[in-house]
């Protein structure tokens, strides 16, 4: 693993759980103490944990930093592709059927996965992510929309009014979403304001809401909120997300589908 998405478990860890210690978090990455204390300074002078005597509690800031995609791409990749392979059992049987796809890693990898499995039917897509539209237009479906507007290169997400008159239009079966992250206080939230506007229209939008999301960004926040859990069906996640986590998505009445699980 390397130290990038170590650090973001830990971060993960940290918001899930409020505490953290040296000890406990070398037994379950396999690292020396000493590795783990480098990785605490840094999430410390990151802002997103605050370093204490033998560990790290979780910081009540909320994030907006964000990666861009091919660097999102390349984070729990492993995760996100078995994420994403589990999705597919969502799609909608019906011929008739639409689906909305949101910009973001995981979603763009569900989009490849569509791509593959998906040869000439005859559902409908709308997205808002090129690379999604383009991995889908060559597919065989007869029926992929790109939105419309500005694009966001550090996503590569298509985003404004433009693209919000568009979705206010359409009615989806299904909205597979993407987050930065998922809280409990705070539902789904990501670090632009724009490109949260076009995930809330899609979940508004949509009859059934399937969240795609690797267990690195539970218990985080960052500074736009897009969706209350009340608005979230379906959460998938990987095998590695803290239970007591899910177990509060579960009272929520919230499906929790772990990707990878035995």
């Amino acid at each position: 693993m390397y130290a990038e998405e170590r650090r973001r478990q830990i971060a993960s860890l940290t918001a899930v759980e409020g505490r953290v210690n040296v000890t406990e978090l070398a037994e379950r990455f396999d690292v020396t103490a000493e590795t783990i204390r480098r990785d605490l300074s840094a999430l410390h002078d990151e802002g997103v944990v605050h370093r204490v005597h033998g560990g790290a509690v979780a910081s009540q800031s909320y994030r907006s930093t964000e990666l861009p995609l091919d660097a999102r791409q390349r984070a729990s990749s492993s995760a996100k592709a078995a994420i994403a392979e589990c999705a597919l059992q969502f799609i909608p049987e019906s011929p008739s059927s639409t689906i909305f796809l949101d910009s973001g890693s995981s979603i763009g990898m569900l989009g490849q996965r569509i791509a593959e499995t998906s040869a000439d039917r005859e559902y409908s897509v709308v997205t808002n992510s090129i690379p999604t539209a383009l991995d889908l237009s060559v597919s065989g479906l007869h029926d992929v929309q790109l939105l419309g507007g500005t694009v966001r290169p550090i996503s590569q997400a298509v985003v404004g009014s433009t693209a919000l008159r568009t979705l206010a239009l359409l009615r989806a079966d299904v909205a597979f979403v993407g987050t930065n992250a998922l809280s409990i206080q705070h539902g789904l939230s990501t670090a632009d304001a724009q490109e949260a506007a076009v995930k809330a229209a899609m979940v508004t939008n949509a009859h059934k809401v399937v969240v795609l999301c690797d267990s690195t960004k539970l218990g985080n926040d960052y500074v736009v909120s897009f969706a209350p859990l009340s608005e979230i069906d379906v959460v998938v996640t990987d095998s590695e997300a803290p239970p007591t986590f899910l177990d509060e998505l579960r009272s929520h009445g919230i499906e929790v589908v772990l990707a990878g699980a035995q």
